[in-house]
């Protein structure tokens, strides 16, 4: 109808249709101006700016058809996709159509909006600029004082001595841009290390930068030479080259989260029997609310309607959802997967259960990790060392010939300026993080790289990390059931829609239209009825049996009886991610691995086969317990690596030298981590451990080269021999080789690593 059939023609898998009813009145939040200003980028008389994070965004047609969103509908003006960000920017005529209705319309065609209560408290800050227009600066400067100093290199003709100067005072004045505006980063963290008494690799820079523009000028000015500002020009160039783009490969995530990147932006609020749409700040005590189905509880209170089935392995870790009758109290964080009910709040949410969670003390606690990158602590070593070599060169000269004494230490500071070792860890950290971010694994910053190659224990929590949260994995132990009795039980299991219930429905796999009659549903014990004038019942052994007996087996179980005759239990797993045991086995030979899980014990022996005897599997972990596990293990001087993706696992992944959270979709709420990794690559975790240990040698690989440039040149200037155009041409060839050699090294081990490309395959 809206001449869009081109959509499933772009992709060989565009996937099946994601139309989707709307709920009425489900967005009607984007109503109140409060709200909408702060989802807005611009807005003047007739258009609107606004941005939308869509994690349905997976494929090319996608793509297509959201920048083809005018043609649905008139009123959208232009629609941009951020494909690898999954966020769609669109502009929109706030005078036909209303942002409510925007974001019905996406969801409409599949691409529900996100939009969580971070997004309402924690407006984006504007990106620093700064950084580029130093380097733009820089470059500008640079490249025009390399062409105002060639002539002079290749030899003007004394008849142009007059155009000579005139270039060496041009020169002059584009160095002071550089000089005091472009170089101003390093200035900074070199001051900054001296107060904490420590030398940086950002000092020798900068102690090169005075000495090379100290010595140009009295060059210049007093007649002998040209100087060397095309060098010290230069240097500040390649430098803010590399930081600049580290620091564009990890500013697209948020890694420091915390728990309103989980609740929505607003719920269903009943006053006066009438629904209304309410922002969470805004919810109050006393205040009735109404939960729809996956909807999240955003605050405590007593259930004052229906039947709660809540899903808490966000917030504990139990897989098992929790039913709760009217009158009992439920806790904010656990997500509602039965029918809608109503709820009294009794406690605000800046003071709920969820909130108070996060807030422990423990859990703002920062790890002691390592404050310095190994080449920092290189470059300790490496500054004293040619501060060592400049002083006995220029007492040798003094001895012997004073003329040569300033040439000499001035040289030496130049040539042995350590740029092209940070440049060697500075492009190789860069580009690991985006071979990383393109596996779909994205990292906080380069610290976090090289202590991911240090580490020496792996945590894992399970529900959600390496498992599923459904019980897709079902086994009958009993007798063998005939077509009657499966299509019983069957029956019965479908009369509730506790997800044990549903897994044995699905596990069956036979019609379900025989009636049910008497149903009655025991909480937290089983559910009953007569099926064909029979007495079925399913649930726990002491309910089947009649009796007080304890279960000794510690799986999830469902027992279920006919006519009070126990026909044999239904033993329920988590479903384990593809590739999840192979992944496990690879570990376990290389580090001592293990779990820790909120969720009972049902598969310890599982994870015993794979990982043997000797690994610690812990199980029922409450939040704390977890974060003290990880402590301890730290105390015995283990460096570890914590897996995790719950709001349980926020302690214990802030506390591990190395925490990162798995997520179904990057952008989605994980806790705060310094890494985000999407569960479809959790199987190829070796191959990132491997490729950060690898940064550490192709850094001293291009460490071990600069070095040998320095030599080459420390060769010349102890001689006082060196020339400026000597150093004009050594140091740009180094640091542009330098560059070569760390593309080209991790580039290459990351294809040998087949992490060239993200998987093809998702689980």
């Amino acid at each position: 109808r809206n001449g869009l059939c081109n959509y499933y023609e772009l992709a060989k898998n565009p996937g099946t249709s994601q139309k989707i009813k709307v709920r009425e009145n489900k967005f009607s939040f984007l109503n109140d101006a409060a709200i909408a200003n702060s989802l807005i980028s611009f807005k003047d008389d007739e258009q609107t700016h606004i941005g939308f994070y869509l994690p349905q965004i997976h494929c090319s047609s996608c793509l297509w058809l959201l920048e083809n969103l005018h043609k649905i509908n008139d009123a959208v003006i232009s629609s941009k996709v951020n494909f690898e960000r999954k966020e769609a920017f669109l502009v929109f005529n706030h005078n036909k159509i209303s942002l409510q209705k925007i974001a019905e319309l996406l969801t409409s065609i599949g691409y529900e909006p996100y939009i969580s209560l971070h997004q309402l408290e924690n407006k984006k800050a504007p990106l620093n600029k700064s950084k580029i227009y130093k380097l733009g600066v820089a470059g500008f400067c640079f490249a025009n004082i390399m062409l105002l100093s060639f002539p002079e290199y290749l030899g003007i003709d004394t008849k142009e001595q007059n155009l000579m100067v005139l270039f060496r005072y041009l020169n002059v004045l584009l160095s002071l841009p550089v000089f005091f505006y472009s170089a101003s980063e390093f200035y900074i963290s070199a001051w900054k290390g001296l107060q904490h008494k420590f030398l940086n690799i950002d000092a020798p820079i900068v102690l090169s930068v005075l000495v090379t523009f100290a010595r140009s000028l009295y060059e210049v000015f007093s007649g002998t030479g040209l100087g060397y500002f095309d060098s010290m020009s230069g240097i500040v160039f390649f430098m803010l080259v590399g930081r600049v783009l580290q620091d564009r490969t990890y500013q697209q995530l948020s890694f420091d989260r915390d728990y309103t990147s989980y609740f929505p932006i607003a719920v269903t609020r009943i006053k006066e029997k009438q629904e209304e749409s309410v922002a969470l700040p805004s919810i109050q005590l006393n205040d009735t609310l109404l939960i729809h189905h996956q909807e999240l509880i955003p605050a405590d209170g007593i259930l004052t309607r229906g039947k709660a089935l809540i899903d808490y392995s966000f917030v504990t870790g139990e897989s098992i959802p929790v039913e709760k009758e009217m009158g009992e109290i439920i806790y904010a964080g656990g997500k509602q997967i039965g029918s809608n009910i109503e709820m009294l709040v009794i406690k605000e949410v800046a003071q709920s259960y969820l909130t108070g969670l996060w807030n422990r003390e423990e859990f703002k606690k920062q790890s002691n990790k390592t404050e310095h990158s190994f080449v920092h602590l290189v470059s300790r070593y490496f500054t004293w060392g040619v501060f060592t070599i400049a002083f006995f060169a220029g007492v040798y000269w003094y001895l012997h010939d004073t003329s040569k004494v300033w040439n000499t230490v001035t040289a030496v500071l130049i040539v042995a300026c350590p740029c092209a070792l940070l440049l060697s860890n500075t492009f190789t950290n860069g580009n690991i993080l985006r071979i990383l971010s393109r596996n779909h694994f994205f990292i906080k910053n380069a610290q976090t790289i090289e202590e991911l190659a240090n580490i020496n224990f792996i945590v894992f929590d399970k529900t959600g990390t390496l498992t599923y949260n459904d019980y897709s994995d079902v086994q009958f132990d009993g007798k063998e059931l005939t077509a009657e009795e499966k299509r019983k039980i069957a029956a019965l299991a479908a009369q509730s829609t506790h997800p044990l219930s549903k897994a044995i429905v699905q596990y069956l796999q036979v019609p379900q239209k025989i009636q049910v009659t008497a149903f009655k549903e025991h909480s937290g014990n089983g559910i009953e009825g007569f099926v064909r004038g029979d007495l079925v019942k399913i649930g726990s052994l002491p309910f089947i049996s009649g009796s007080a007996t304890l279960e000794k087996d510690i799986s999830t179980n469902a027992y279920v009886s006919i006519e009070d005759k126990v026909m044999g239990r239904f033993i329920l797993k988590n479903h384990y991610r593809k590739h999840i045991a192979p992944l496990l086995q690879k570990l376990s030979q290389r580090y001592p691995v293990a779990v820790l899980s909120g969720d009972n014990a049902g598969e310890q022996k599982f994870l015993q086969k794979i990982l043997g005897f000797e690994a610690q599997l812990l199980f029922n972990q409450k939040p704390i317990d977890k974060l003290n596990a990880i402590k301890l293990l730290q105390q015995n001087n283990k460096k570890v690596l914590m897996v995790g993706d719950g709001l349980n696992d926020a302690g214990a992944l802030k506390q591990a030298d190395v925490g990162i959270a798995v997520t179904e979709n990057s952008n989605s709420f994980t806790p705060a981590s310094d890494g985000i990794l999407e569960a479809s690559q959790l199987p190829i975790l070796l191959r990132f451990i491997k490729l950060c240990k690898a940064n550490r040698k192709i850094v001293l690989t291009a460490f071990i080269i600069s070095v040998l440039y320095n030599i080459i040149g420390l060769a010349f200037a102890v001689q006082g021999i060196l020339q400026p155009v000597v150093a004009a041409i050594l140091m740009p060839c180094s640091s542009i080789s330098i560059l070569l050699i760390t593309f080209g090294l991790s580039n290459l081990i990351s294809k040998f690593l087949k992490l060239s490309h993200p998987l093809s395959s998702r689980t």
